[in-house]
């Protein structure tokens, strides 16, 4: 079974306040890490107080990214997820050492993948990407808590 969430109301989120939480994790480029990143930021952000859908979101969006990290990243170095939460936004950042330049994908009905960044697009309050001439590609995402 899956992990127990609490669903509070919006009114109870709205209540928080100031810095909550900046953190940030280093996983290798593995299969198993999506899952891992999903579950640490879902405790983390429920630490801070996040119930609810924010929080479903944010576990959904972080596993679509870390996934694509891995797949599309190099298959040595590392991913680095960092997270940062105020009273009304979350902010999830993924870092791969590759050189990609991410966009959103339509694929087909019957397509297996390729979907992830749709997703993000679609659910989160603001998205972007980051491509450092050094190397490495960022994409990252914002949900409002508030």
């Amino acid at each position: 079974m899956g992990d127990v969430r609490d669903l509070r109301s919006a009114a109870s989120l709205r209540r928080r306040r100031g810095p909550v939480v900046a953190d940030q994790v280093v996983l290798p480029p593995a299969t198993t890490s999506p899952r891992v990143a999903r579950h640490w930021v879902m405790h983390r952000v429920a630490a801070a107080g996040v119930h609810g859908v924010a929080n479903q979101y944010a576990e959904l969006l972080t596993g679509e990214v870390v996934a694509n990290a891995v797949v599309h990243g190099p298959p040595e170095g590392s991913v680095l997820v960092e997270l940062s939460l105020d009273a009304t936004s979350l902010r999830v950042s993924v870092t791969d050492e590759g050189h990609g330049h991410p966009v959103p994908q339509h694929p087909e009905p019957t397509a297996t993948s390729g979907r992830g960044l749709a997703i993000v697009e679609a659910l989160s309050t603001a998205w972007g990407t980051n491509t450092a001439s050094s190397g490495g590609t960022t994409v990252w995402f914002e949900l409002e808590i508030d």
